[in-house]
């Protein structure tokens, strides 16, 4: 909801984009998706800005974001306030990168599809030709929790492409996260033979779903991703042996390979080429996101890496208040 009604708006642009590197995707899921493009008041073509790129948490779609809030603002009602109040002019794109394991990790995945490569490939260039924004030195992308994961691995990989990211309440640190929450999901997958494909299908066939179902699947999920095996319903398999909660080594190594906070060690000179770094997470996260977030800051710090570290007094959910620091602070840095 819009706090004030007098302010200049911007324009979000609503298009349609055929993926060519998504086809023949395993989870079959669709190559024709929605994209949402936000333009500042009074954009035209010859103004060449710098372009965000947002990137979801997991159950959700950068369309979401474009929703009427009730208690909150938006984000396109978000950014034209923020462009009222002297933040630097950008474009933002808002892609679709939804899978039939309900959410993304933005990354390249036999599992799933190649991810990264629609964002840095397709999606990029596309908003780039149409709105004559972005270009080298001037992207950046943002994103919270699975979407912060994203930003995240985005920023240690594909530094040559992205100059800035903002890692909010990201998935990190696997250590302290999977182990114990997925000893929890075993309880919900012993009840259908510990059966991935029967859980879900049972799930699905509800009229609704119930939160630890969300967070079940989830989790289950990541597996798509990190460790992917075609032989398996949607491509997921779990890390650990659901009857006695062991991991499995060769399993939970796959994983690890993918935790940012592991993957800094040996991609340090890749993350140093960014122009900025944002990083902040609630401490009182529910899903202790805060762990691993302190060991990449930190981590970080010791390599003396420029970067800033936040932590709020908040949870998990509902912190899109936060925009209104590190969006200014990635529009200020791309517009250098």
């Amino acid at each position: 909801m819009r706090r004030d009604h007098n302010i200049p708006r911007g324009e979000l642009h609503r298009l349609n984009h055929r993926s060519t590197v998504l086809r023949g995707n395993f989870l079959g899921d669709p190559t024709d998706r929605e994209l949402y493009v936000w333009t500042p008041p009074g954009w035209t073509k010859s103004e060449r800005l710098p372009l965000l790129v947002d990137l979801k948490g997991y159950w959700s779609t950068g369309l979401a974001h474009a929703n009427w809030q009730i208690f909150s603002e938006n984000v396109p009602e978000r950014l034209d306030r923020l462009m009222s109040e002297g933040m630097a002019r950008v474009i933002v794109a808002f892609p679709d990168c939804f899978t039939r394991v309900y959410g993304n990790q933005y990354i390249n995945s036999v599992g799933t599809g190649r991810y990264a490569d629609y964002l840095c490939d397709e999606i990029v260039p596309f908003v780039e030709e149409a709105f004559h924004c972005g270009g080298e030195g001037r992207r950046g992308l943002f994103g919270k929790s699975s979407g912060g994961y994203g930003a995240a691995w985005h920023g240690l990989c594909r530094a040559d492409f992205w100059s800035a990211i903002s890692v909010n309440s990201a998935d990190m640190g696997f250590e302290a996260v999977y182990p114990a929450a997925l000893l929890t999901d075993c309880e919900q997958l012993a009840m259908h033979g510990y059966s991935i494909e029967r859980y879900i299908r049972h799930v699905e066939a509800q009229p609704k779903i119930a939160d630890k179902d969300i967070i079940c699947i989830t989790n289950v999920a990541q597996s798509a991703f990190y460790d992917p095996d075609l032989t398996q319903f949607r491509a997921m398999r779990l890390p650990l042996d659901p009857y006695t909660g062991e991991l499995i080594p060769d399993r939970w190594r796959n994983w690890m390979a993918h935790d940012p906070v592991v993957m800094l060690d040996e991609r340090l000179q890749e993350i140093r080429k960014l122009k900025a770094i944002w990083m902040d997470c609630g401490s009182r996260d529910q899903y202790r996101l805060y762990f691993g977030m302190r060991r990449f800051h930190l981590k970080l710090e010791a390599a003396g890496v420029e970067h800033v570290y936040e932590e709020f007094d908040d949870t998990h959910s509902d912190v899109d208040y936060r925009m209104d620091k590190f969006l200014p602070f990635l529009a200020s840095r791309l517009s250098e």
